[in-house]
Formats: structure tokens, C-alpha cells, sequence
């Protein structure tokens, strides 16, 4: 206890709490620019914390980390551009809301409930991380292929009017996603004479093509007048209690779901946001207004990618093993600073542990205090007109294309997509299964190759281990309800 109260009480001195606050300021910052995630804005400011002590450097970092997780979620809801991949499930609905006047609320609900899930997994984590560590390292290959194929169900959630388009835009997502060597064999496939596609396709600046430049074709296509057409502004900023109230069971479950994927090394924000999309789907009473502006197709995917902060963080701290990019980089500045992750990490090490806890919850309480003050300010983008809006779509979606590698060879990958991802749009077909689709389709193909390497081609792998037979069975039964629903849907319209 003496322990808990000594940490606290060294998180709030005047110098950490400022550290925090810049730190979650940072890192919206960089959030909100497509292309410039939590990562990018980690291992740029790192250097900066060579020289300073273990406590303020790392309460500095995680500062940024939580508002990086947050800041993608404003653009992707004003102007339909993702600040990172995790961002592009909270994309549908906050847009949608952006068009009714409802952006601001849209963002405030986007905070709440990033703060919401980042606190659930900071609290997840101070109590279990040892456990929960062992539980992730109970994970095979065949657990894996099992808990890509339930991520992979979030398509139903997102495919909008039509299962079929939904399922035909995963199909196309999953052949992207085997561009690149062969993950067994040390083979080439479809890179098509670029040397630069042997590494796979660049995701970010995909995401970037199918969201910011498949928007930019559509503005200047469009056939309404671009002088007098402007986007509706974003209204009041502060949900009410009743909206929050509505909201926060999806908050819960949202976090929930994000820790549990944080725990697993790879899996990262981006599946965790669409496996808690999914499970809105599910669970809300009105699953037709999702994707249609509803606020609980918000909060759940927000609160989902934050959690994963946490959870990703479980096991770093307690094996010494990264859950994520981020905690990678994280890894990294520890080590620097003559710290070593793991099993000792808690006995050896417990002056730097549970500060890092307290300051992890901090920066969430600081994310809503920032988060909310800096909506207005930026929020700006979703007032101006449709020329300019194209411009600035344009030259952040150059610039974060460029940014992801260094490379003009990732900003022609994003103009392809972009053209990929306004001829998708104009006949109709989602965009987000083909993203989801890009994420899980190198793990669902290394799990299934390497589980049946394992069983010596035997499928029985996936239904005799436990935790893969569970995953497996959420998943079918994910599928007959998706399918149920549409079939309901179908009768109603025949029969009206």
C-alpha cells in the first residue's frame, strides 16, 4: 500500500503531470494527421528522453501513446480520413454524424470512450498482468488462425446494405494481403516486377488511398457545386449524460474485448476496434443504424483501440515481449534507459512499475481534459468547402504516405488505392471488409500454415484445443446470426 501511495504522489508532482498533459497533446497531434500514428510520434520524440530520468520519460511516452490512440479518430469522423487504421471503424458512423451536424458529439463520444477503454485496461492490467501474461502464452498457432477468423466476422458488422459486397470486399482485402513473400516458402508472390512489393503491400499508405484519396476523387468528380457546397459543421462538442449513459455499456465491452486483444503479441489496435465493432453490431437493440450514424458505432471501436494500450503493455512488462508496435518501441526507450522487461521486471523494479501504472490512468483522465478542449480548434477541417477540403485531403494523404516509409513508391500505392477505393464506393461496395481483411490476412495465413505443419496436416488442431474450438464456435455462430438478420430484413421488404 505504502508502495501505491509513494507512486502516486510521484505521477502528480507539478513536473510529471505537465509531462503527461504534453504528452497526450503530442500525441493527438500527431493522431489526428493521417498517417502519423502513436508510433511514428514515439520513436521521433524517444531521443528526447535519453537524458532524462526513468519515471518522467516514460510518463512522457505513455502520455503520447494514449492521445496518439485517440487523436485518429477526430479526422477520420470530420473529413473521413483515419489518422491511423485502428481509426477506420469509428469512421462510418462518426462521418455519417459529421454530415447531421453531429461531428463534435461524435468527437466527444470518441474521447469518452477511448479514455474509458484505456482505464479499463490500466485497471485489467494492474491487477492481472501476471496472469493474463501466462494466459496469451497459452496461444498456438491454431489460437491464432481462431481468433483472426472471429476477427474476421467484424465484416458482417461493417458491410453496410449487402453481406455479399461486404464478403466480395474481404475476398479482395484477403488477395492484397498476399502480396509479398511467402510467409513458409522464400518465395515472391505477386509483386508483379516492384522490387518494393516484395515486402508486401505498404498498409498505411493503402488505408490512406481507399479512405483520404478515394474521398479527394469523389469530391472533385462530384456534379454539385463546389462553390457553394460545404460540409456542416460539427455542432456541440459535449454528449449529454444520457448519451454517455446510452453509450458506456459499449464502452465496457469495448474495453474489455481491446485488453484481451492487447495481450496478444501482433494483434494491435486496428483488430481490436473491429472485433468490438462487431460486437456492438451484435449486442445493440438497433444494429440497422450502425454504420449510419449511431453513437454506440463509436464508442465501442474507440474504447476497443484504446484498451489495447493496456493490454499490450501486459505483456511487455511481464515477458519482456512487445503486444504491439508501440510497446515495441516502448520496449526499446525501457531498455535505454537501463531497464529490463520481465519476470523480474515486478520484484526487482516495483519504484518504476506501479508509476507507470498511476501514470497510464492519468494520462486517460488527462486524454478526456485535452481531448475535448482541442475538438473546436481542429474540427475547423469539417466546416470548409469542397475545393480546399480536397487540397488538404490531398496533401496530408501525400504526406503521411510518404511519412509511413520515406518512399514516393508508397505514395503511388495510395493514389492505386484511392482509385480502388472510389470505384468500390461509387457501386456501392464497403471499403472497411477490404481493410479488415488486409489486417487478418497474414495471420489467419501463417496460423492456419503453421498449426497444420504442426498437426501434420490433421484440421483436428482447431477443434481439440479449447480455446480455438470456442473462437471457432463464436465465429459460426457470429455468421448464422449475420445472415439470419439479413435474411429477417429481406422478408420484411418482400412482404411491405
Amino acid at each position: 500500500m505504502d508502495l501505491i501511495i509513494s507512486s502516486i504522489l510521484t505521477v502528480v508532482q507539478p513536473l510529471n503531470l505537465l509531462l503527461i498533459f504534453c504528452g497526450v497533446f503530442i500525441g493527438i497531434m500527431f493522431g489526428a494527421v493521417p498517417g502519423l500514428t502513436a508510433t511514428l510520434a514515439i520513436a521521433l520524440l524517444s531521443p528526447l528522453t535519453f537524458n532524462m530520468e526513468p519515471i518522467p520519460a516514460m510518463l512522457l511516452l505513455l502520455g503520447i501513446f494514449a492521445g496518439g490512440m485517440y487523436g485518429g479518430s477526430i479526422t477520420a469522423i470530420t473529413i473521413r480520413a483515419p489518422g491511423a487504421p485502428a481509426n477506420a471503424a469509428t469512421m462510418a458512423d462518426g462521418y455519417a454524424l459529421t454530415q447531421k451536424g453531429m461531428g463534435g458529439k461524435a468527437i466527444g463520444i470518441s474521447c469518452i470512450a477511448g479514455a474509458t477503454g484505456g482505464i479499463i485496461s490500466n485497471i485489467v492490467m494492474i491487477f492481472f498482468a501476471p496472469l493474463l501474461a501466462k494466459f496469451a502464452l497459452m496461444f498456438t498457432p491454431a489460437e491464432y488462425f481462431a481468433v483472426a477468423i472471429f476477427g474476421l466476422t467484424a465484416v458482417f458488422a461493417v458491410s453496410g446494405k449487402s453481406l455479399a459486397k461486404g464478403a466480395l470486399a474481404a475476398v479482395l482485402g484477403l488477395l492484397f494481403a498476399t502480396v509479398g513473400y511467402d510467409p513458409i516458402l522464400p518465395l515472391p508472390r505477386f509483386h508483379f516486377g516492384f522490387i518494393s512489393l516484395t515486402k508486401g503491400l505498404p498498409f498505411l499508405p493503402a488505408v490512406i488511398g481507399l479512405f483520404a484519396f478515394a474521398e479527394v476523387f469523389r469530391l472533385i468528380t462530384t456534379s454539385e457545386n463546389n462553390e457553394e457546397v460545404s460540409i456542416i459543421k460539427v455542432g456541440k462538442v459535449l454528449p449529454s449524460l444520457q448519451e454517455v449513459k446510452n453509450t458506456f455499456k459499449f464502452m465496457l465491452r469495448g474495453g474489455m474485448l481491446g485488453t484481451m486483444i492487447g495481450i496478444l503479441p501482433g494483434a494491435g489496435g486496428t483488430i481490436a476496434a473491429y472485433v468490438a465493432y462487431g460486437d456492438a453490431k451484435r449486442a445493440s437493440k438497433n444494429p440497422d443504424l450502425l454504420g449510419h450514424g449511431s453513437l454506440e458505432g463509436i464508442a465501442a471501436p474507440e474504447a476497443g483501440n484504446n484498451a489495447v494500450s493496456g493490454g499490450a503493455m501486459i505483456p511487455m512488462l511481464t515477458l519482456g515481449i512487445p503486444g504491439d508496435s508501440v510497446t515495441a518501441v516502448l520496449l526499446g526507450a525501457l531498455i535505454i534507459q537501463g531497464i529490463q522487461p520481465g519476470p523480474l521486471l515486478f520484484s526487482e523494479s516495483p519504484e518504476i512499475v506501479y508509476p507507470v501504472f498511476a501514470g497510464m490512468i492519468l494520462s486517460n483522465i488527462a486524454l478526456i481534459i485535452i481531448g475535448l478542449l482541442v475538438v473546436k480548434p481542429i474540427s475547423f477541417i469539417a466546416t470548409v468547402k469542397k475545393p480546399l477540403l480536397a487540397s488538404f485531403l490531398l496533401i496530408f494523404g501525400i504526406v503521411g504516405a510518404f511519412a509511413s516509409s520515406g518512399s514516393m513508391f508508397d505514395v503511388g500505392v495510395a493514389i492505386v488505392f484511392g482509385l480502388i477505393g472510389f470505384v468500390m464506393t461509387k457501386y456501392d461496395f464497403p471499403v472497411a471488409p477490404t481493410v479488415l481483411a488486409m489486417i487478418l490476412g497474414p495471420l489467419i495465413e501463417n496460423s492456419l500454415r503453421q498449426a497444420l505443419i504442426i498437426s501434420n496436416g490433421s484440421l483436428a488442431i482447431f477443434i481439440t484445443r479449447p480455446i480455438s474450438a470456442v473462437f471457432l464456435a463464436l465465429s459460426a455462430i457470429a455468421v448464422f446470426t449475420a445472415l439470419y438478420r439479413q435474411y429477417v430484413k429481406s422478408k420484411v421488404v418482400v412482404g411491405a
